[in-house]
């Protein structure tokens, strides 16, 4: 049992949802955020709190009505996000911002948040919900490749700022899971007149049958759990089918035209 405080974003549904309740069941004081709690009237898991991450003043009001209620914030699971995809040229450049502002900039908001209460404590952890998709350029999915592989390389960075306070920052690298991002992701339209109609529409029902076949979040949940107790976390974990994770290798020891090859074949390109 534990009684520490955990802020986890993006709690309503899909990974965040499963390490609230995994969590809590391990004893942990767990707070989750959703940008309308009204939606989910009948939500008992956890507690839950309105929080939008593409507005920062959301984000200091829930920060400080948690440490309100807890007197203290321990650790911090930087989960929501959002899906897009399409043919880059044909992505809207307003939903482009917006991958950015909720996968990217969302969660550096809510870190410098939660910074100044562990720097207080001399303690503290945050745990940032990647993909795999992020360390490489998927097609059709370039824009979500590129807003998770970006905060990625911001982790590395904190962590080395951050680390004469006493707080660790560490990402985890999620490959498809059974969740419902598939259906709430932005897809570009498919449309009939574009040059991209074909493989972006071979492209789509690879990524929906890989959604649709992943692995239970609450894997993502048992690694968060293992991250917490661990003394010195690591800069970067994985997490997924033995494949993606694999293809993380592959990518390292492949030539660049040689992995691009297995990419264009994997999507039927």
């Amino acid at each position: 049992m534990s009684n520490k405080v955990v802020l986890i974003t993006g709690g309503s549904s899909g990974i965040g949802k499963s390490i609230g309740i995994f969590l809590t069941a391990k004893g942990y004081t767990v707070y989750g955020t959703t940008r309308d709690k009204a939606k989910y009237p009948n939500f008992n898991h956890f507690n839950l709190v309105n929080l939008d991450v593409r507005n920062t003043e959301t984000i200091n009001e829930a920060v400080s009505y948690v440490i309100e209620q807890e007197g203290r914030l321990d650790v911090l699971v930087n989960n929501a996000g959002v899906g897009i995809t399409g043919p880059i040229e044909e992505t809207p450049n307003q939903e482009i911002i917006n991958a950015f502002d909720v996968n990217l900039n969302g969660p550096i908001h809510v870190m410098k948040a939660v910074l100044p209460q562990m720097r207080k404590q001399k303690n503290g952890l945050i745990i940032n919900i990647t993909s795999i998709a992020g360390y490489m350029g998927l097609p059709y999915r370039g824009i979500y490749s590129a807003s998770k592989g970006a905060l990625e390389l911001v982790v590395e960075a904190m962590r080395m700022e951050v680390k004469d306070f006493g707080v660790h920052i560490t990402t985890v690298a999620p490959g498809d899971f059974a969740t419902n991002i598939a259906s709430g992701r932005y897809h570009a339209p498919l449309l009939d007149s574009s040059p991209y109609k074909k493989p972006y529409g071979n492209t789509l029902n690879v990524m929906n049958e890989h959604v649709d076949s992943g692995n239970d979040p609450i894997q993502v949940a048992e690694m968060v759990f293992k991250i917490m107790n661990t003394k010195k976390p690591k800069v970067h974990y994985r997490v997924g089918a033995f494949m993606q994770k694999f293809s993380l290798f592959l990518k390292k020891i492949l030539p660049d035209k040689t992995y691009e090859k297995l990419l264009l074949n994997h999507y039927k390109l």
